[in-house]
């Protein structure tokens, strides 16, 4: 299954770009540049879709490999950066997220 709605070219170059900041202090590592856009598309699907991350899809990695390096960027405050830097950026409106668009879990 291939999904569609993920981060288009214009948006991830803006962000690769700013990640690229990270590189410099060995904050986190980026094997190559698809392979990153993977992480961080199924980091935007799983915001979205609001699913488990062992149901995160086969294409984007193994659900466990992508959770680890998601919470590996979240205890350095990758995703808070990330956000707090783009947030007056009308370009990258659509990429942010907020609860007023996560879904519930029937058990929360």
């Amino acid at each position: 299954m291939k999904f569609t709605n993920g981060i288009n070219d214009n948006t991830w170059s803006k962000i690769y770009d700013y990640l690229q900041g990270f590189l410099k202090d060995r904050t986190i590592y980026i094997r190559s540049e698809s392979s990153c856009r993977k992480f961080v598309e199924a980091v935007y699907f799983m915001a979205r879709s609001g699913l488990q991350w062992r149901l995160l899809p086969a294409e984007f990695g193994h659900w466990n490999t992508v959770y680890r390096r998601f919470a590996d960027w979240s205890e350095k405050g990758i995703w808070y950066k990330m956000f707090y830097y783009f947030q007056n950026d009308s370009d990258m409106e659509y990429i942010m997220i907020d609860s007023t668009i996560l879904r519930e879990r029937g058990h929360a």
